[in-house]
């Protein structure tokens, strides 16, 4: 197969299950052309899933180590996924833009409650349920328009390459309240973002992580005709937690780009970002 690439993964810097290097001998193994590793940047605040300030030397040198060990047998390069949390903690604070990397990846997984608490919603559909009812009165609509709100506001801010997981909320909320994606509003609301998106020239990565186990893509397929139309460079993650799953979903993804009338994904190749034909599509 064609286009083996991925630029989401996360290793034991963060909350990825293996080491770096497992995860570049797995993609050398399965063929891969370039990869990238992408740790959950430090937050103001530690979590079990983030890298932690102190540990950012040692992420670095690692990786320029493992991109010298390997250079005749794969590409490599290094980034970061970084969280919009608010105006002084999102992918264009000065301190990520210092950082000697390859390209950041922008995400939103928290929000904060009207109390002010921060609320992962990054979780499971049965927890984001609880969570919205503990922390957000049950309403939905206010959680779903907080979310895109950050989300435009990380686009605005800048400072990052990759748009990560683009509308990962929309199979927990449309779990809460089944029918929520055809409702007239939200629809308008995610066209819109994705406009923003385009406006800026940001990358739209197709995140696999979840094709597997909840049949669906982040964005959802259902905007990939949309986003061509908008003229949105994409490329195929799969946000791997484990070495084993750098590959999971890529082919389906490749299949439902092409047939929404994508013709490339973009790869990184000779230390810039190229478009890169789609070729065949097997699956095995």
């Amino acid at each position: 197969m064609t286009n083996l690439t991925n630029y989401h993964s996360h290793c034991l810097y963060c909350d990825g299950r293996a080491n770096m290097e497992d995860f570049i001998r797995f993609a050398i193994s399965e063929g891969f052309t370039s990869y990238g590793i992408s740790s959950h940047a430090p937050l103001p605040f530690s979590t079990a899933w983030t890298m932690e300030w102190d540990r950012m030397e040692d992420y670095l040198s690692e990786f320029a180590r493992l991109k010298e060990k390997f250079a005749d047998k794969i590409e490599l390069a290094v980034g970061l996924e970084i969280d919009y949390l608010n105006e002084d903690s999102n992918p264009a604070f000065f301190r990520f833009q210092e950082l000697p990397l390859d390209y950041r990846i922008g995400s939103v997984h928290m929000l904060y409650s009207p109390e002010g608490k921060i609320v992962d919603i990054d979780t499971p559909a049965d927890t984001f349920r609880q969570l919205v009812d503990k922390h957000f009165g049950g309403d939905l609509d206010y959680v779903v328009h907080l979310y895109y709100k950050n989300l435009l506001r990380m686009v605005e801010l800048g400072g990052f390459d990759i748009v990560g997981h683009a509308d990962k909320m929309h199979y927990n909320a449309s779990c809460y309240r089944p029918g929520l994606l055809d409702e007239p509003w939200y629809d308008t609301f995610v066209r819109s973002y994705f406009t923003a998106i385009a406006e800026r020239g940001y990358i739209v990565e197709v995140n696999t992580k979840s094709y597997y186990e909840l049949g669906t893509f982040y964005p959802n397929e259902r905007y990939f005709s949309f986003l061509k139309e908008l003229g949105v460079r994409v490329q195929v993650n799969s946000d791997a937690h484990y070495p084993e799953r750098i590959n999971n979903g890529r082919a389906e993804a490749l299949a439902a780009l092409k047939k929404a009338g994508f013709e490339t994904v973009v790869e990184w190749h000779h230390g810039r970002w190229e478009d890169m034909r789609i070729g065949s599509v097997s699956f095995v």
